[in-house]
C-alpha cells in the first residue's frame, strides 16, 4: 500500500496569497493616505494663496488710512470663527523719489503646513492727473477730425464729434452749452452729447477732479527741485529755455523776446499772455545766455519761478514746473517752440510739463508737430494763438499734423485750431494716451489720495 507524500501542501499557498492580499491591503492604505495628505496639501497651498492675498487687502487698507506707512509686519490670520489657521508676512518697498507706487510682497503660510508658502506681488499707486488722455475743467469740444485714443474727462460738459477709443466722462449730469462747444443760442445739453460713435463709451455724471488740489504740490516740488533737482529763481529777464538732449539738458536764460502778433479767445486766460483777442505774442527768443549744462539722471525735476521754452528729445524721466509766488498773483507760462520727443518711445521714458498758467504751442512749429509728454495747464490751458490775415498775417498758420503722445490736463478749455475751412491750426490731430504715464508717471507729478492697483503676480 503506498503512502501520500505531499501533507501540509496548501499552507504555502495561503502564505503566499495572505502576504500578497495584506501588501495589497497595504498598498492601497498607503496610496489612499498619500491622496489625503496630497489633497490636504492641495488644500493648504489655496488657504496660504488666499492668505496672501488677504495681506495684499489688508495693506491696500493699510494705504488707504496712512499712506506713508512703509513698515514691514507680520500678520495672524483666523477664520470666520475665530480660529487662526495661518499667517502672512509683509515685505514693503516705497516708492522711489518722485513717485507715488508702492511695491508690497505677501507672504502666506497656513498652520498646519507652514513650509508650504505662496507669494503675492502687488503694487498699488496714487491716480495720477496724466491717468487721462485729456482732463479739463472746463467745457470742450472735440471736432469731425480729431482722434482721441485714450480716456477723456471734464468737469463740465463735453461735446463729441471726434472718434473715442476710451471712455468719456463728464461730471456734470446737464450743462449750458455755449459758444465754446458750439451752441447759439446757448442751449441746456447732456453732460456729454455730440455725432461721435462711440456712444457706449459715454458716462455722466462721474464723481469731479479738484484742479486746485495742483496748488497745494507747487511748494512740494519747489522744496524737491532745490533738493534733489534744479531750482531756478526768478531770472530778471523773460525767462528761460531749457533744451533737451538725451541724457543731459541746457538751461539758457532768456535775455530778450521778439513777438508774432496771434489771437486767443476773449475772457478765458489771465494774465498779459491769457488777455484775449488779436495781440503780441512774446515767443520769439531773440538773445539769450548760457546758464548750464545738467543731466537727467541727477536732475528729474526742474522748479523755476519763471516763464519757460522747452523743447528737445529726453531719455530718461523728468518733469519741468512754471510757477511763482504767491500763487494768487503769480501766472508762470509755457512756451514749446519745437518738438518734445523720447530717444526711444519703447523704453518707459516720460516727461511731465506743468505751468501755473497756460502752455503754447508757437507759431513756428514744425509742419509735423510731435510732443511726448503729460502737460497740466493748473489755472490756464493748452492752446496755439490764432493766426489769421486779420491779426498781422498767416505765415505758417496751417500746419500738416499734430501728435500728442502723452496727456493733457487744463482749466479751461484747450484749443488749436480755427475755422471750418481750417483757416489756423493742424490739419490732422491725433492725441494718443501713454500706458506708460499709467504705471510711471513723471516724478512728483500731481496725484488724488485714492490708491489704486496697478499690477498682481504670483511669484
Amino acid at each position: 500500500m503506498t503512502k501520500s507524500t505531499h501533507q501540509g501542501s496548501v499552507t504555502p499557498a495561503m502564505l503566499v496569497i495572505t502576504g500578497s492580499f495584506i501588501i495589497i491591503i497595504y498598498g492601497l492604505l498607503f496610496l489612499l493616505t498619500m491622496q489625503v495628505s496630497f489633497s490636504h496639501r492641495q488644500v493648504a497651498r489655496e488657504q496660504a494663496l488666499n492668505i496672501a492675498e488677504a495681506g495684499i487687502n489688508y495693506y491696500r487698507w493699510q494705504l488707504a488710512h496712512d499712506p506713508t506707512n512703509y513698515t514691514n509686519l507680520t500678520q495672524t490670520y483666523k477664520d470666520p470663527q475665530g480660529s487662526e489657521i495661518g499667517s502672512y508676512q509683509l515685505e514693503i518697498t516705497p516708492p522711489e523719489n518722485g513717485s507715488t507706487i508702492v511695491t508690497v510682497r505677501s507672504i502666506g503660510t497656513t498652520t498646519n503646513y507652514p513650509n508650504l508658502k505662496r507669494t503675492i506681488t502687488a503694487q498699488y499707486g496714487s491716480t495720477s492727473f496724466s491717468n487721462y488722455v485729456f482732463l479739463n475743467n472746463g467745457s470742450v469740444w472735440y471736432g469731425p477730425g480729431a482722434v482721441i485714443n485714450g480716456d477723456i474727462h471734464s468737469n463740465n460738459g463735453i461735446r463729441m464729434d471726434g472718434i473715442n477709443t476710451g471712455r468719456v466722462t463728464s461730471a456734470k449730469d446737464e450743462y449750458q452749452c455755449g459758444s465754446e462747444t458750439g451752441c447759439h443760442p446757448p442751449t441746456k445739453k447732456p453732460g456729454v452729447w455730440g455725432s461721435g460713435q462711440d456712444q457706449a463709451l459715454w458716462e455722466f455724471p462721474v464723481t469731479p477732479v479738484d484742479f486746485d488740489s495742483i496748488a497745494f504740490d507747487f511748494s512740494t516740488m519747489r522744496d524737491s527741485a532745490q533738493t534733489n533737482g534744479l531750482y531756478l529763481p526768478s531770472s530778471g529777464h523773460a525767462g528761460y529755455h531749457i533744451v533737451l538732449n538725451n541724457n543731459t539738458f541746457d538751461v539758457y536764460t532768456v535775455l530778450n523776446t521778439g513777438y508774432y502778433y496771434g489771437y486767443s479767445v476773449p475772457g478765458e486766460g489771465l494774465g498779459k499772455n491769457g488777455q484775449g483777442g488779436c495781440r503780441k505774442r512774446y515767443q520769439i527768443i531773440d538773445s539769450e545766455s548760457h546758464q548750464g549744462t545738467y543731466n537727467v539722471t541727477d536732475t528729474t525735476i526742474v522748479f523755476a519761478e519763471d516763464d519757460l521754452w522747452v523743447e528737445g528729445v529726453l531719455d530718461g524721466k523728468m518733469s519741468i514746473v512754471a510757477a511763482g509766488f504767491p500763487l494768487t498773483s503769480q501766472n508762470m507760462n509755457i512756451w514749446i517752440p519745437n518738438n518734445l520727443t523720447y530717444t526711444n518711445p519703447n523704453n518707459i521714458n516720460s516727461l511731465g510739463l506743468i505751468a501755473q498758467n497756460d502752455i503754447y504751442f508757437t507759431r513756428n512749429v514744425p509742419n509735423n508737430f510731435e510732443i511726448n509728454a503729460a502737460l497740466i495747464a493748473q489755472k490756464g490751458r493748452v492752446i496755439r494763438h490764432g493766426y489769421f490775415w486779420w491779426c498781422e498775417g498767416t505765415t505758417n498758420a496751417v500746419r500738416n499734423s499734430l501728435t500728442i503722445n502723452g496727456s493733457i490736463s487744463s482749466y479751461s478749455k484747450s484749443y488749436w485750431n480755427y475755422g471750418d475751412p481750417l483757416e489756423s491750426g493742424f490739419t490732422t490731430r491725433n492725441i494718443n494716451y501713454d500706458n506708460n504715464l499709467l504705471y510711471t508717471p513723471p516724478p512728483y507729478f500731481p496725484t488724488t489720495d485714492n490708491f489704486t492697483l496697478i499690477s498682481w503676480k504670483e511669484e
